[in-house]
């Protein structure tokens, strides 16, 4: 990887880090990642419901991340929804016209609910697109009571300035020289 790419990486990491996650409650843990790289999504959920324990999260995959692969937690039931693709792609020679739309975390009892004083993280992998750009990633935080959607998206740009409930940005950043990777 050249220079050039290292140190555009850098900046994006250190300009993501500086102001727009420091308000977001679910955040990725990287924040930046090379276009049409495989990208190991860890969501950190720092708090509950206003007190109340966390007892499932839901993230809706976006387009463009294909293959997301979950990983499971021990004391929590792991599901996923599939749904078929506008845009079918090619992965190790075959055509893939459905993938995860959605993966959800189920904690199995109240023995494994994340208290509000705790944080932990949710982990998938998956493959980035081609093209450089934002990548959103809405996700619904259930708790004993109530429950938070993580699924605001600003009109333009990237701040989550003045949005309650940001959704987890990945900045993805252009690399013409990084072939597809896993």
């Amino acid at each position: 990887m050249n220079n050039f790419i290292i140190c555009k990486w850098l900046a994006a990491c250190a300009l993501l880090l500086s102001g727009t996650t420091a308000l977001a409650h679910v955040v990725l843990g990287e924040p930046a990642a090379l276009a049409n790289t495989s990208y190991r999504a860890t969501l950190r959920v720092g708090h509950g419901c206003d007190g109340s324990p966390v007892t499932a999260l839901r993230v809706t995959i976006p387009d463009g991340f294909s293959g997301a692969k979950p990983m499971p937690k021990a004391g929590w039931i792991l599901s996923i929804k599939l749904a078929k693709l506008a845009k079918p792609y090619s992965s190790h020679g075959k055509t893939i016209t459905e993938d995860v739309a959605e993966i959800s975390w189920t904690a199995t009892s109240s023995d494994n609910w994340l208290p509000d004083a705790w944080y932990d993280e949710f982990v998938f992998r998956g493959g980035l697109p081609g093209a450089a750009g934002p990548m959103w990633f809405k996700v619904t935080q259930t708790c004993e009571k109530g429950s938070i959607a993580w699924a605001e998206i600003p009109g333009t740009g990237t701040s989550t300035m003045g949005l309650k409930y940001p959704a987890a940005l990945l900045e993805i950043i252009e690399s013409s020289s990084v072939a597809h990777q896993h």
